[in-house]
């Protein structure tokens, strides 16, 4: 399991990989679009924009050479990627193991799937969806089981919980066939891919999920 620290120095690299940022946009981004880091402050920022520097992965630009609304801000730092910080996030998205598919990396890997290529894409989504099912699995028995001992409003949260897993698993399954099979003509376009659709029509989350096989290499042979 990757740390919150680790996660958020990929989340900036990330964030670096296509134009310098002063700290302030950089914070204002990462809330915008990764929802782990919308409580992040500047008390979190800075010192993991210092450990980066450190190790030689981003460092401060002269911003009087830089562009438009850059330009002139003396005030404030700007930091780029240097060649290393582009290496460090190079060999990061080609990594697909476990930690990638976690509730906090996976929203961190799943923003930067335009820099991944579609193998690796590929099995941080089956293995995401694997943990799902597998999480939908354990929250089911356990409604099944204390079902008698909770009140309807506690039923009601329980169910919610197990329609939000589906949720997820179905639009995952959307985009692995789609990263299969991209010039298919019911593959979701990007901008069906922005969340979760609805569940199945008919499934309760009483009902176990279906654990299809997703595995490339079943499909390959």
């Amino acid at each position: 399991m990757a740390s919150r620290g680790e996660v958020l120095e990929l989340a900036i690299l990330g964030q670096l990989r296509g134009s310098p940022l002063h700290g302030y946009e950089l914070r204002k981004r990462l809330n915008a679009t990764l929802g782990m880091f919308r409580a992040l402050s500047y008390g979190s920022l800075y010192p993991c924009l210092r450990a980066l520097q450190a190790g030689g992965w981003i460092q401060p630009v002269d911003t009087a050479a830089l562009p438009h609304a850059l330009a002139g801000r003396r005030t404030r730092i700007v930091y780029e990627l240097t060649d290393s910080g582009r290496d460090r996030l190079g060999d990061s998205l080609a990594r697909a193991e476990p930690a990638a598919w976690d509730d906090e990396t996976f929203d961190v890997r799943f923003s930067l799937f335009s820099d991944t290529d579609a193998e690796t894409r590929l099995r941080i989504l089956e293995g995401r969806r694997m943990r799902m099912v597998e999480r939908h699995e354990v929250m089911r028995q356990h409604a099944q089981r204390s079902r008698e001992r909770r009140d309807r409003y506690t039923l009601a949260l329980q169910q919610h919980g197990l329609d939000q897993i589906e949720r997820e698993v179905r639009w995952l399954e959307d985009l692995i066939h789609a990263e299969r099979h991209p010039d298919a003509p019911t593959a979701p376009t990007p901008s069906d891919a922005t969340g979760p659709p609805p569940t199945r029509p008919g499934r309760t989350g009483a009902e176990p999920l279906t654990t299809t096989s997703t595995t490339h290499s079943k499909e390959q042979g």
